[in-house]
C-alpha cells in the first residue's frame, strides 16, 4: 500500500500561537444570534478544516446535516410542537426516545455542584425563579430554536460503531467550533436535541442506523442580548493536572 505524505502538514509552523490561543478561549455556548446570514462558501470551509481532526483508526465518523432557511424553519416548528407537548403531558417524553444518555442518572457531588451553579446562573442573570417554570420551559425552547440563528448543524453517527466514535466526534465538533472562531462567528453545541432524537431523524432524512450525537447552532453573535454576557467559569489547569516524573 502506499504511503500518503503531505509535506505542508510536517514542515508547517503557527506564525502566531496566540492568535490559536485566542479562538479557543474566546469560545462559548452563544444563546442569543443575528438574523446575518452566514455564506454556504464560509460553512463549507469550516467544515473542510474540521475535516482533519483525529478519529481511531481514521474512521472519520462524523456525518452532519446543514440546515438554513426553510428547512431549519421545519425541524423547529416540529420540535418545539413536540417539546411543547411534552411540556404539557410529560408522559409523552416516551414517544421520543433518547438515542444515548448523554447525562448520568446519578450525579457525583462535584459534577451535581457544577450543573447547578451554571443552570442557575444562567436563569438568575435571565431573571428566572425556580418557580417560573413557563419562563424555564420557555428559554429552554430556544435551544430548539437554535437561539436564533440563521444555521442549525445536526450531527449523527453509525449505530455500528461503539463508544470511542463520540470521542472522535468531540474533536470534530471542537475544530468546527475554532474554526467559527476563527472566522468570526459563534456556535453553541447543543445537546437537548437527543430529547427528540426520532423526530430529528425523520425531518432531516437521517436513516434508523443513524444515532444522533447533538445539534450546534452557527452564527454572528447578538453582542447586545444580555444572555451572551454569561460566564460559566473553568476551572483553573493546576486542579485537574497530575505532573508525573518518578
Amino acid at each position: 500500500m502506499a504511503v500518503r505524505v503531505n509535506p505542508g502538514q510536517v514542515s508547517v509552523t503557527i506564525p502566531d500561537p496566540k492568535s490559536v490561543d485566542l479562538a479557543i478561549q474566546s469560545r462559548f455556548s452563544a444563546r442569543a444570534f443575528l438574523p446575518k446570514p452566514v455564506e454556504h462558501a464560509l460553512i463549507a470551509e469550516m467544515l473542510a478544516v474540521a475535516a482533519r481532526a483525529p478519529s481511531g483508526v481514521n474512521t472519520q465518523p462524523w456525518k452532519v446535516y446543514v440546515l438554513q432557511g426553510a428547512a431549519l424553519q421545519r425541524l423547529v416548528d416540529r420540535v418545539c410542537a413536540a417539546h411543547d407537548l411534552v411540556y404539557r403531558e410529560p408522559a409523552r417524553a416516551k414517544d421520543f426516545p433518547r438515542d444515548y444518555d448523554y447525562y448520568p442518572l446519578q450525579w457525583p457531588p462535584v459534577y451535581l455542584d457544577r450543573r447547578r451553579e451554571n443552570g442557575w446562573g444562567l436563569y438568575g442573570l435571565l431573571g428566572i425563579g425556580k418557580a417560573d417554570k413557563d419562563k424555564m420551559h420557555a428559554q429552554h425552547q430556544k435551544n430548539y430554536r437554535f437561539f436564533g440563528a440563521p444555521v442549525g448543524l445536526m450531527f449523527t453517527v453509525d449505530r455500528a460503531l461503539a463508544a470511542g466514535s463520540l470521542v472522535d466526534y468531540g474533536m470534530f465538533l471542537q475544530c468546527i467550533m475554532i474554526a467559527a472562531r476563527a472566522r468570526g462567528l459563534h456556535t453553541c453545541p447543543q445537546a437537548a436535541w437527543n430529547d427528540f432524537a426520532p423526530l430529528v431523524r425523520e425531518v432531516i432524512g437521517a436513516g434508523e442506523s443513524e444515532s444522533v450525537v447533538c445539534g450546534m447552532a452557527l452564527g454572528y453573535l447578538d453582542p447586545n442580548d444580555p444572555v451572551n454576557s454569561f460566564d460559566a467559569g473553568r476551572v483553573a489547569a493546576e486542579e485537574f493536572t497530575h505532573w508525573l516524573s518518578d
